[in-house]
């Protein structure tokens, strides 16, 4: 007997009839004689039509009211997925964030797990039963219900597994695994049957849509191994694993496409030191997650200072950089949303040289342009111009030879 902690999306209860056909997955396996978590997320266009209805009430409604609310979405699904198990003769209980006591910070909409109490949860798989919990909600020290972010399931799902200490994790999508790229971009490109967690943990922050960033890391701290696999079709899906010795690895395992990026640019900024910290500082404090920074080389003792963050996040971003410009000194702050980051990601990256040359070679022979560069061990990134994004994929794909 193996203990399975199993998460579905939006997609995947996105209806009743979904609601029930993941209801018949998890009893096969219980049939079979292993105890399984079910972690679910809102049914799909929930959360959006929940925020639409307090932008209509508020032009910026109080973090705390809005986490209040958008857990109402995983609350619906966790009472009728549970119905529906129950209606298949298979016992099952469902557990919002707050009665599991699942702790987080304070940090409304982007909360982070401190601790799991998984008692009652140890105790109703004991009984036989299925645990059902509502994925991407906590609650803090004082008992407000917070939520972990876009994604957050998938970390409530990884984080139920490395406190119960799960045989598996199964994130299941509407995707049957990870893939060199973005089949919808590119349809040549190949299901990898398995990958690092370093490497989905740069493909995730890159912009890869699979796995929320969190929960790999999670699961690669923790050690709990990872699967993606659909909801929809059977299949061995991928598995996310520590890198082996024994694993060939490939030059490039994939390609990342996020156009979910905004470039923030302070200009005529004094060129003297502290300069970086007095703008980033700031952006910092408010919990932004900056990206690629550029600061050009100083003339005539000023400089620009570029970096980018999240699309959501780039009004916040100019709003909290006005008082800073002032004191500064600097010219003007501006903001471009007509951009996209690629990234090239692969362990194989360690041990041959060259792979930036070739990157930039093709994108040159496309003539696409590349406006910022950065790079990590196994990561190259760049960003350019946004409508020709799905091109510079297809010739990076093509170029690499990632669909053989």
């Amino acid at each position: 007997m193996a203990l399975y902690v199993e998460k579905y999306g939006g997609t995947s209860v996105g209806s009743v009839e979904r609601i029930q056909a993941v209801a018949a997955n998890v009893a096969a396996s219980v049939r079979e004689g292993h105890q399984i978590i079910v972690v679910v997320s809102a049914m799909s266009g929930e959360t959006n039509r929940l925020l639409g209805l307090a932008e209509e009430i508020h032009p910026n409604p109080p973090a705390r009211e809005s986490d209040v609310l958008v857990s109402t979405g995983e609350q619906v699904t966790i009472a009728l997925l549970s119905m529906a198990l129950d209606a298949i003769g298979v016992p099952a209980r469902s557990y919002t964030g707050g009665q599991i006591r699942i702790l987080t910070d304070e940090i409304h909409g982007k909360a982070r797990i401190r601790s799991i109490d998984a008692a009652n949860v140890q105790n109703d798989l004991e009984k036989g039963r299925v645990v059902v919990v509502a994925g991407f909600q906590g609650v803090d020290a004082e008992n407000n219900i917070t939520t972990l972010g876009r994604g957050g399931s998938d970390t409530t799902a990884v984080a139920m597994a490395a406190a119960l200490r799960a045989d598996e994790c199964r994130i299941y999508t509407d995707v049957d695994g990870v893939y060199t790229t973005d089949p919808r971009i590119v349809p040549e490109a190949r299901r990898l049957d398995r990958i690092t967690f370093e490497e989905m943990l740069e493909l995730a922050g890159a912009g890869a849509k699979v796995l929320q960033i969190r929960s790999v890391e999670f699961a690669g701290k923790y050690n709990v191994p990872l699967r993606v696999l659909s909801s929809f079709e059977p299949g061995p899906g991928t598995l996310i694993t520590y890198e082996e010795d024994a694993m060939e690895e490939p030059l490039i395992s994939g390609i990342a496409l996020s156009r979910d990026e905004a470039k923030v640019t302070v200009r005529g900024v004094p060129d003297k030191p502290g300069i970086a910290y007095a703008i980033l500082g700031p952006i910092s404090d408010t919990h932004v997650n900056v990206d690629m920074i550029v600061q050009n080389i100083g003339l005539d003792g000023m400089t620009d200072f570029t970096f980018t963050v999240g699309a959501a996040d780039l009004k916040r971003c100019l709003k909290v950089l006005e008082p800073v410009v002032e004191e500064l000194g600097a010219t003007e702050v501006v903001g471009d949303t007509n951009l996209a980051k690629i990234s090239l990601v692969g362990v194989g990256m360690r041990s041959h040289a060259g792979i930036a040359t070739e990157m930039f070679r093709a994108l040159s022979e496309k003539g696409i342009n590349i406006q910022m560069i950065s790079t990590s061990e196994i990561k190259i990134s760049v960003t350019i111009d946004i409508e020709y994004a799905e091109l510079a994929v297809r010739t990076l794909h093509k170029a690499f030879n990632l669909e053989e």
